[in-house]
């Protein structure tokens, strides 16, 4: 089978912007893009702002996990209710962080781990406690 060397309507899939979709291997740079089409692009500023925005997404993440409630008893519709939605928010997130992560950006992958230890640290280890 033979790669093709330019996409669907003629233009070169070496252009910048392709490039960047379809990168394989971790890179380090701020031009990228990250869970939205054209963010941050290559300003180094919102690319800043990118890696604290995922950061925080993964500390969300451990905070939410780090929650532990009481077991429910059978009648407590409105508990189970909670917990549900609470387990959503936080799939959805995690889902988030990890679709960052695939953008292959060096710095992106350094802020989606940290992000992680630092809400284990404080919320999930014993150290905390």
């Amino acid at each position: 089978m033979a790669f093709r060397t330019t996409s669907h309507n003629g233009i070169p899939i070496h252009h910048a912007n392709h490039l960047i979709a379809t990168r394989r291997s971790f890179y380090w740079g701020h031009n990228t893009v990250i869970l939205f089409d054209h963010w941050p692009g290559n300003n180094p500023a919102m690319y800043a702002l990118a890696i604290i925005f995922v950061f925080c997404l993964a500390f969300l993440v451990e905070l939410l996990i780090g929650f532990e409630f009481a077991k429910p008893d059978a009648t407590n519709v409105g508990f189970c209710l909670f917990n549900t939605g609470l387990y959503m928010v936080r799939a959805a997130l995690s889902y988030m962080v990890m679709l960052a992560v695939v953008s292959y950006n060096g710095g992106i992958f350094l802020a989606a781990v940290g992000g992680h230890a630092v809400g284990f640290l404080i919320f999930r280890s014993r150290a905390a406690r």
